[in-house]
């Protein structure tokens, strides 16, 4: 099974990597064996630069 993971942040409490990483922990301690595929989201505003970072492979000058 594959699932693919796409948190928002959780505004002053967790980053989207932090919240996707959490939910990749909890879905291979129920099952070991499904791949998770990690994709950072934003709606605009906390943790937007970041996200698009991520996606495009891009850094911060």
């Amino acid at each position: 099974m594959k699932i693919v993971n796409v948190p928002d942040s959780f505004k002053g409490s967790m980053t989207s990597t932090a919240a996707a990483e959490a939910i990749k922990k909890g879905v291979h301690q129920i099952n070991p064996s499904c791949e998770t595929v990690i994709i950072q989201m934003a709606d605009g505003g906390e943790g937007t630069v970041d996200a698009m970072m991520s996606i495009m492979n891009g850094e911060t000058r």
